[in-house]
């Protein structure tokens, strides 16, 4: 009986520790998409605002940019450089996420998001990773992309066809 009783209050002990355990995982996880999610707000509000510094500040030293145009693929240093312009001139963009996912690697330093994005180029998806740097969630990767309806996806590629041929006679080329 005693060891029927020693079981049983093992067994609880461990279901116990384990609902614990998730519960903190949890709480840390909430806690870190809070986390994430303002700097990914803050990060759309400095470039409406073409708040460079602040905006640029948002990157980790190690990180690319992807636009929407095939060609735009920058280092933190080359789409800095792209960028100023615009920033100067106060002519930058405005994006505003209407839906966003978050997901975490198993380790907890990196973050993956995608999400929906009200813009001047109607509905954009951004997505991209994020890599925590001394205690701070910075962007490794931002891709910007334009939704196609499916319903005009034979009238988009007729337009973009003959821009885009010679850019993939290009790369087939290399």
């Amino acid at each position: 009986m005693k060891h029927k009783i020693f079981y049983f209050v093992l067994l609880l002990s461990l279901f116990s520790f384990q609902s614990i355990n998730a519960q903190k995982k949890g709480f840390y996880e909430n806690v870190q998409k809070k986390n994430i999610n303002k700097l990914l707000d803050d990060f759309n509000l400095f470039a409406a605002q073409a708040d460079y510094d602040k905006y640029f500040a948002c990157f980790a030293e190690e990180s690319t940019f992807i636009g929407t145009d095939a060609t735009e693929v920058w280092n933190k240093k080359e789409f800095m450089a792209w960028a100023k312009p615009f920033f100067e001139s106060k002519k930058t963009w405005n994006f505003t996420s209407l839906k966003r996912n978050i997901y975490f690697s198993a380790d907890g330093n990196y973050a993956w998001f995608d999400e929906v994005l009200d813009t001047q180029m109607k509905i954009c998806r951004g997505s991209g990773v994020l890599e925590k740097i001394k205690g701070q969630w910075k962007v490794k990767q931002y891709v910007l992309s334009m939704t196609i309806p499916n319903d005009v996806t034979n009238e988009v590629i007729k337009v973009k066809a003959p821009i885009e041929e010679v850019l993939i006679q290009t790369l087939k080329a290399k």
